[in-house]
């Protein structure tokens, strides 16, 4: 059924491809609807996004330079697979420490490690995961989310971070895709091309770590391959080798900033008071203090030369 609030929701979500919504923005005004209104369509949000988000970021490969993303690719595959390892073993710990039962710890960890709502999808079915905790894990990641895509690319300009840095901290530090490279485009084009090719490297990362969590728990649950990732690089070789589409590709990658924007919305508005309330302090804790101790500890890296493209 058709009402007011469904129409409002639809109006500012149409609004963000006009161009006239920055990502920070369309972000702030789908928390407002989700925690104040309340989302009219919570399940076709949620499809939704995942959907747009998957061809937004496939659209943005056709603004990438096919060698800069193999160049960022490669440099970044040995920083990734110690801060996912890191991640895990930390977020495991805090899990333990909180006293925190079920799959919700693990899948909190798993999220922050790899990327946020994505790796969580992946790795729920092969738990066997309650609807309560895949519910908990991706409030948490989500909350998470909003607040660094919002405070991530100011906290950069106050820290004199090159575009590079600030590329290669928000791949490492922020959980979703969408809000690294909402905060990435935010810091500027350098930092929007480390940040979505390191992490896409990154979200990589699902594979095998689904498949060493189903051998411990001898699951047989389908492993879902991240096709857009693929399709991200694709899009990326036809912009490198036929420069004489530049103006059509340059089309594609305008699209794909504007369906971001349009997906921050819908993540932001996916975030309700019962999904608030349902996490809990105990998962947010664990939440918030791996995110602290994963951010400031890639940061020091980062600034201290340690991790660099």
């Amino acid at each position: 059924m058709i009402n007011g609030k469904s129409v409002l929701w639809g109006l500012i979500f149409l609004a963000c491809f006009t161009g006239l919504v920055s990502p920070p923005v369309a972000l702030t005004l789908g928390i407002f609807f989700g925690l104040i209104l309340a989302n009219p369509l919570p399940h076709q949000t949620r499809v939704a996004s995942r959907v747009l988000l998957q061809g937004s970021v496939v659209a943005l490969g056709f603004g990438m330079n096919l060698h800069e993303v193999l160049r960022a690719g490669r440099n970044g595959f040995f920083y990734t697979a110690l801060g996912i390892l890191f991640a895990l073993s930390l977020g495991v710990l805090l899990g333990r420490w909180l006293e925190i039962g079920g799959n919700s710890s693990f899948l909190i960890a798993v999220g922050t490690a790899i990327c946020g709502g994505s790796a969580i999808a992946a790795v729920s079915p092969i738990l066997h995961a309650e609807e309560d905790e895949i519910a908990i894990s991706l409030g948490t990641v989500f909350i998470l989310n909003s607040v660094a895509l919002l405070l991530f690319p100011p906290f950069g300009h106050l820290l004199d971070l090159t575009e590079t840095q600030f590329g290669l901290w928000a791949a490492l530090a922020i959980h979703d895709t969408s809000s690294v490279v909402g905060a990435a485009s935010r810091f500027g084009p350098e930092a929007l091309l480390v940040g979505t090719t390191v992490k896409l490297a990154r979200a990589l990362w699902i594979i095998p770590l689904a498949l060493v969590t189903a051998a411990f728990k001898n699951s047989k649950s389908k492993i879902r391959f991240p096709w857009f990732i693929l399709y991200f690089c694709i899009a990326a070789v036809l912009n490198t080798k036929l420069p004489q589409l530049s103006g059509l590709f340059k089309s594609f990658f305008v699209i794909g900033r504007l369906g971001l924007t349009a997906t921050l919305f819908l993540i932001g508005s996916s975030i309700s008071q019962a999904a608030v309330r349902r996490v809990g302090w105990r998962p947010l804790v664990q939440g918030v203090l791996l995110w602290l101790i994963v951010g400031t500890t890639s940061l020091y890296f980062i600034r201290t030369g340690w991790i660099h493209l």
